[in-house]
């Protein structure tokens, strides 16, 4: 009785240790509607209230397409992220997807993100399966908001999420960053050669000079982003890529774009960053819009064309 007591339990935690590999999901939930996603919402996020002020105009392309509300496993943490594909049968490129904002603030499910799940649907609906992470401690994932710090494992493990979906195809995958998010695509381009292309928007490319410009995200960051009040400059350093450029792939060209009225991220810093590209001979493309702001929602039609182009160039 004993002994069988015992291979139960290695039995058991077997199982245990199989259900927890990084990047495999332990929950899907389907969502083919406005209303299933904001019942999703409300029994999976702590600040469901925020999702009320969505607009809906956002999500014309929601139902065209297949959407689930994942939970994955990324450091044996359950960590929330959102899976989109063609409703078509086939084989179709992808592409991961890195939300702005920190905290809930931004997040996918938040009504001031910039790219939200209706952009999302917009882009899978033209034949790309796409995944995206609320990262760890947000959108009622488990652990702690690192803003750079481990959460970028949390990017990582959506590439085995994506192999194993019968629809994508990992050989062609490409990542798309915005505001934060464009952080958070340079830090995991250094840590992989799976990438074939990258696209940002409202690009952050130096968080130190933001911290100097903006005493209150400097206040804001110290109270989550790991070692900040330990070496400041050095935590900052290493999550701006503009100090780091010497060490991107020479091999992903990159599409940034950049409102001329972004008050968050100013035209100047993209500027220079696209003059460290050039010196370092990293391909790039930069589009400006002269009326638009951080989120680029005055001109979302535009820059819409801009990723079909660019993705269907390196992806199709």
């Amino acid at each position: 009785m004993l002994r069988n007591l015992k291979i139960l339990a290695c039995q058991l935690l077997s199982i245990w240790a199989f259900s927890q590999t990084d990047g495999s999901i332990v929950e899907r939930v389907e969502l083919k509607n406005f209303e299933e996603l904001l019942t999703y919402i409300q029994n999976t996020e702590e600040r469901a209230r925020d999702s009320i002020k969505l607009d809906t105009s956002r999500f014309a392309h929601f139902d065209k397409v297949d959407v689930q509300g994942i939970t994955y496993w990324s450091d044996s943490l359950r960590v929330k992220g959102f899976l989109l594909q063609p409703k078509k049968p086939g084989k179709y490129p992808a592409i991961i997807y890195n939300r702005g904002g920190s905290l809930e603030f931004g997040s996918l499910t938040h009504y001031v993100s910039s790219i939200g799940l209706g952009e999302l649907a917009r882009l899978a609906h033209e034949g790309y399966v796409i995944a995206a992470s609320q990262y760890r401690g947000n959108g009622g994932s488990e652990g702690q908001e690192e803003y750079g710090g481990r959460d970028i494992n949390d990017v990582l493990n959506l590439i085995p999420v994506l192999a194993a979906e019968p629809k994508a195809d990992v050989s062609r995958l490409g990542m798309f960053g915005w505001s934060r998010g464009s952080m958070t695509s340079f830090l995991t381009l250094k840590r992989t050669d799976k990438f074939k292309a990258m696209a940002i928007g409202g690009p952050s490319t130096d968080i130190l000079r933001t911290a100097i410009d903006d005493p209150e995200l400097d206040e804001w960051w110290s109270e989550f982003i790991p070692n900040y009040n330990v070496n400041k400059k050095a935590v900052l350093e290493r999550r701006s890529p503009i100090y780091w450029v010497h060490e991107l792939p020479k091999t992903v060209p990159i599409l940034i774009l950049q409102g001329e009225n972004d008050a968050s991220i100013p035209p100047e810093y993209t500027l220079d960053f696209a003059k460290k590209l050039s010196k370092h001979k990293v391909p790039y493309k930069l589009v400006k819009y002269v009326n638009g702001t951080h989120s680029l929602k005055e001109v979302r039609d535009e820059y819409f064309e801009e990723l079909y182009a660019w993705f269907g160039r390196y992806l199709k």
